[in-house]
């Protein structure tokens, strides 16, 4: 059995991202469609339509379940590095979700110069995307 274990690397935790975009495009699609067929939608109504589709699915899904659903279609989950068996904190993933939202593509450029290939987003935070078993 190899003890060495093997962690994503940037091709595809940019799988994910990508599937979690075509996910936001289709949340974006369904409520504009919601909100096309009521007549009169109050404002907040879209306003909490848009804070979720921009600010808490990810930290949310994360802390939830392990992951967006960009992982999960990936097989890939976030874990504490401490305790991969175990999620991270909802406070945590919106932590890490901002800094991954300020710095882009640039948080994946540290992912090369550690073993558990975590981005700046992961190292912040003490986490790190691993394989689902």
């Amino acid at each position: 059995m190899n003890s060495e274990k093997k962690y994503p690397g940037v091709s595809d935790r940019v799988k994910a991202v990508v599937t979690d975009s075509v996910v936001l495009i289709m949340f974006i699609i369904g409520f504009t469609y919601i909100f096309s067929s009521i007549e009169k939608v109050p404002n907040n109504a879209k306003m909490y339509a848009f804070l979720f589709v921009f600010i808490i699915y990810d930290p949310l899904f994360t802390s939830l379940f392990g992951g967006t659903i960009g992982h999960m279609a990936n097989g890939l989950t976030v874990r504490r590095v401490k305790n991969e068996t175990k999620k991270i904190a909802l406070p945590l993933a919106f932590v890490r979700f901002i800094i991954k939202a300020l710095l882009g593509w640039i948080s994946l450029l540290t992912m090369s110069s550690n073993k558990k290939n975590q981005a700046l987003h992961d190292l912040a935070i003490d986490s790190v995307v691993i394989y689902k078993e």
